[in-house]
């Protein structure tokens, strides 16, 4: 299959701390990839990388075609085809739900109106929220928010996405819904990584995990065979711990 995701050697350090340590990886189209970790591990810094958030010491990343390096306008085109949601929505809270999800495709990509509410009534759909397009953010549950702040990223008609603990501030009533948007994507052949501390999501729907350990990948199989049988006493004591906790 082609390889949409690729990770050669990268190193990166914030000051005298070594964060990531000689990361390899490669991610297939239509993969789904779960990253796993203790806090601090890396995990986050990872996906963060990714998305061009973080400059990387070494190393080479490529996504969806784009080379990640010093050219500002490469990254400019990485990020249309590859959307990232965080912990935060990040919604603009003056903006109705419309309105943030057509701004983006009008602003970087020149997508006419008509065509962007056309989008933006599809992925709205999608998640959902087809009866909140008037709502602004705070007229809004938090998994409500986080699903918007989903169809905004697809409103750009995403290679990759990247999900970054997007469930952690939610309450656990208001999980499921996002996880069940989040499933559905992947249902649908979407290309996905995602940091998550949600152990079930990750076996049942990842097709694949990777488990970070102290910066570096430690463990990485396909998701049932790793959560079954994880091979380091690391991950034993990670998954044994029933852990549910952050970057």
């Amino acid at each position: 299959m082609t390889e949409v995701v690729t990770v050669k050697g990268l190193h990166k350090s914030f000051g005298s701390v070594q964060v990531l340590e000689d990361i390899n990886l490669t991610v297939a189209e239509g993969e789904v990839v779960a990253i796993i970790g203790r806090s601090g591990s890396g995990k986050s810094t990872l996906l963060r990388c990714l998305n061009g958030l973080e400059a990387i010491d070494s190393g080479e990343i490529q996504v969806a075609g784009h080379l990640l390096g010093s050219d500002p306008t490469e990254l400019r085109e990485l990020r249309k085809v590859v959307g990232i949601v965080f912990q935060s929505y990040n919604l603009f809270p003056h903006l109705t739900v419309m309105e943030n999800v057509t701004l983006a495709p009008r602003i970087t990509k020149h997508v006419a109106k008509a065509e962007a509410l056309r989008t933006a009534n599809e992925v709205l759909s999608k998640v959902g929220l087809l009866d909140k397009v008037n709502a602004k953010p705070d007229q809004l549950s938090g998994g409500q928010q986080q699903r918007v702040a989903i169809a905004r990223a697809l409103a750009m008609n995403p290679k990759v996405m990247l999900f970054d603990e997007v469930t952690s501030a939610l309450d656990p009533e208001l999980t499921g819904e996002v996880l069940k948007v989040m499933a559905d994507l992947a249902a649908d052949g979407m290309t996905m990584l995602l940091v998550t501390h949600e152990m079930e999501f990750a076996r049942k729907v990842a097709s694949r995990t990777l488990f970070v350990h102290q910066g570096r990948i430690h463990e990485d199989g396909p998701s049932a065979e790793l959560f079954a049988s994880p091979k380091t006493p690391e991950l034993q004591g990670f998954l044994g711990g029933g852990v549910r906790q952050g970057e």
